[in-house]
């Protein structure tokens, strides 16, 4: 029987500048870039919402108001309004999700780690979270996901994929994290695709803004045997580039956007 994950929130890092997809970001904040008309963070919480996550913690930092701004006009982007001067806004058809968005400004130079600390008071303390990247997209199971967290008991469980080598790879045994490799020189290594599920009690491995959480943390709670991996064999991509952008763009208009679960 799956999880009931309408009370479990999803951290989604959205703060930093995203200086290799310049071209799009010298304007707005990465996860506000578009595919198919859409934010790319919009296409993330959609993957969540479809398992029935309802909570979103946004950690915000570079040109983070914007975010805001987006949320704040979300409702009435996706409503058909009538307006009377004077008086109140009438709705009509919303087509808004019901989601409870909290975005949160993390620090325009915060690390990773340092945003997720940042965020301890607006998750709940009794239950894992999930935690990713706002600009990675995958058609992984989120319901399989956090019920493999939970049937092994540890701290932490990282999303392990298989894309190209120019990241850094996991070191598994099984699917228990022993260390992360810098890059491997050849391809097939599994790497940490994001889509996290945390207990709140791996915060306390963050010493501050300045602290990297796939560096100090990560290494520390895999060295205590707390970090297990989630194989997902499916698709995963990262926005990382132009080209990233145009590639999942093509994807979205070709109809074989593999993310879109909904």
């Amino acid at each position: 029987m799956r999880s009931d994950l309408s009370q479990t929130s999803c951290v989604i890092l959205a703060g930093g500048l995203g200086s290799r997809l310049s071209e799009e970001t010298g304007t707005r904040p990465k996860p506000l870039v578009e595919i198919g008309g859409r934010p790319i963070l919009w296409h993330i919480m959609k993957i969540f919402s479809q398992y029935g996550v309802k909570n979103f913690v946004i950690c915000c930092g570079y040109k983070g108001y914007m975010i805001k701004e987006y949320f704040a006009n979300y409702f009435l982007h996706e409503s058909n309004v009538t307006i009377e001067m004077g008086k109140p806004t009438i709705f009509h058809e919303v087509n808004a999700e019901p989601w409870r968005v909290s975005v949160v400004d993390t620090g325009e130079h915060s690390m990773t780690g340092g945003r997720i600390r940042r965020i301890r008071d607006y998750i709940p303390q009794d239950r894992p979270f999930f935690m990713t990247y706002g600009d990675g997209l995958s058609d992984v199971d989120i319901g399989a996901l956090y019920d493999f967290h939970s049937a092994h008991g540890k701290k932490a469980t990282v999303t392990a994929v298989r894309p190209l080598a120019r990241f850094g790879a996991l070191d598994l045994h099984g699917t228990n994290v022993r260390a992360f490799k810098e890059k491997p020189s050849s391809e097939g290594g599994y790497i940490n695709g994001g889509f996290f599920v945390l207990s709140p009690s791996v915060i306390d491995y963050i010493q501050g803004d300045t602290t990297v959480w796939e560096q100090e943390p990560l290494e520390q709670i895999a060295r205590e045997n707390n970090l297990e991996a989630f194989m997902h064999e499916g698709f995963w991509q990262p926005m990382d580039t132009l080209r990233d952008k145009q590639q999942l763009e093509d994807l979205w208009v070709s109809g074989k956007a593999r993310w879109k679960l909904w």
